[in-house]
């Protein structure tokens, strides 16, 4: 970690501690400066930081305060860990903040991490991938006060029937569900996932015939996914060729 100073984006993971990547751990092992979004990103990580380690909470920071607190670590040698909830490619507002590196020529560099999607089919113990029910999956969100591009709206997209996971949206539901059934039948397999990989994680499941009155009955308004899908109770499903065996390939005859 000597030498010049660096911000590094790291993706802290969906909440267990235990989910960021091993590189992640050790970039917050060696840090000068952490910013860390607190409304998301779970606390206990920022163990993993020296105790002479700056810690900031972005969530009551503008872009340019942020930027600022780099720009002058960075100046200063120093190794600076933006920390960011799940993978910061996925609604991390990274861009904006590597566009703004770019014009104070800052290097960066991006460190994936544990998608709150990934975690949670996990936790439903499901694959997105069911050969004969989809190939496809969508990651998507519901148009709030972030809009979302006219041809990524929820009743088109979801006329394809893909495997979806929507992000940011359990405050509009019932709004989201009446956007699904423009392509989904009313039977489709829903399941919620509140605060996914916490210790007060909590799984709702329904269809988009009865999901609106389940996840109202629960209050839960916030730190939700919702997925959508027939990969969550498959019927007329395939398995792969991978594993079959009079599916010939290079390694196996």
């Amino acid at each position: 970690m000597a030498g010049k100073g660096k911000v590094w984006f790291v993706g802290a993971g969906p909440g267990d501690p235990e989910l960021i990547t091993l590189r992640g751990e050790e970039l917050l092992n060696h840090a000068d400066v952490v910013i860390y979004a607190g409304s998301l990103v779970n606390k206990e990580l920022l163990n993993y930081c020296p105790i002479e380690c700056k810690v900031y909470d972005s969530s009551k920071m503008t872009l340019g305060e942020i930027i600022d607190i780099m720009e002058k670590a960075v100046s200063e040698g120093k190794q600076v860990v933006r920390l960011h909830t799940g993978d910061p490619s996925l609604y991390g507002a990274i861009f904006e903040q590597m566009k703004e590196l770019d014009k104070r020529d800052i290097k960066y560099e991006v460190v994936p991490g544990v998608s709150s999607a990934f975690a949670g089919v996990a936790s439903l113990c499901r694959e997105f991938t069911v050969p004969g029910i989809s190939q496809t999956v969508i990651f998507t969100r519901y148009s709030g006060r972030t809009k979302v591009p006219e041809k990524e709206n929820l009743s088109e997209l979801a006329k394809h029937r893909a495997s979806m996971v929507i992000f940011l949206s359990i405050a509009y539901v019932e709004e989201v569900v009446k956007a699904l059934l423009q392509g989904y039948d009313s039977d489709t397999p829903v399941a919620v996932i509140y605060r996914v990989s916490w210790d007060d994680e909590k799984i709702i499941r329904g269809n988009l015939s009865n999901i609106v009155d389940k996840i109202k009955k629960e209050g839960i308004k916030k730190t939700a996914l919702i997925f959508v899908g027939d990969f969550l109770e498959p019927k007329d499903y395939q398995y792969s060729k991978l594993y079959s065996e009079d599916f010939e390939h290079e390694y196996r005859n």
